[in-house]
């Protein structure tokens, strides 16, 4: 399961250098910013609460997040619509997060990340 995690923080630190940084030229990922995404995505993955029989695969999400951690928004981007509903679910329930790191948020304070999630 842990391997599970570090593949999709690994893809989810790529998505996130490919975010503009607030108008400069090239993006830059910190240490900082890419802790902050892998525990973004592990504490949702983390919040799924299925029960132990239900099927898994896996879905990719977008999660909007404010400034101050909030959870601003949810969609599904691909994957089965059951595990999708899982997904916002665990994410809703997973959320308020912390604050990301000044670098990431856009000019209107928010900050969004898409990534495959593996729901068991």
């Amino acid at each position: 399961m842990v391997s599970v995690f570090l593949r999709t923080v690994f893809l989810a630190a790529l998505m996130l250098a490919a975010l503009p940084d607030n108008g400069s030229a090239a993006p830059r990922v910190d240490a900082r910013a890419k802790a902050w995404v892998a525990g973004i995505v592990n504490r949702i993955g983390m919040a799924d609460r299925a029960p132990a029989p239900g099927r898994g695969g896996q879905v990719t999400i977008r999660v909007r997040i404010d400034a101050k951690g909030g959870l601003d928004g949810v969609e599904i981007e691909d994957g089965p619509a059951a595990l999708g509903e899982r997904a916002v679910r665990a994410a809703q329930a997973a959320a308020p997060f912390p604050p990301p790191p000044a670098g990431l948020l856009t000019l209107e304070g928010f900050t969004e990340l898409s990534f495959p999630l593996t729901l068991r």
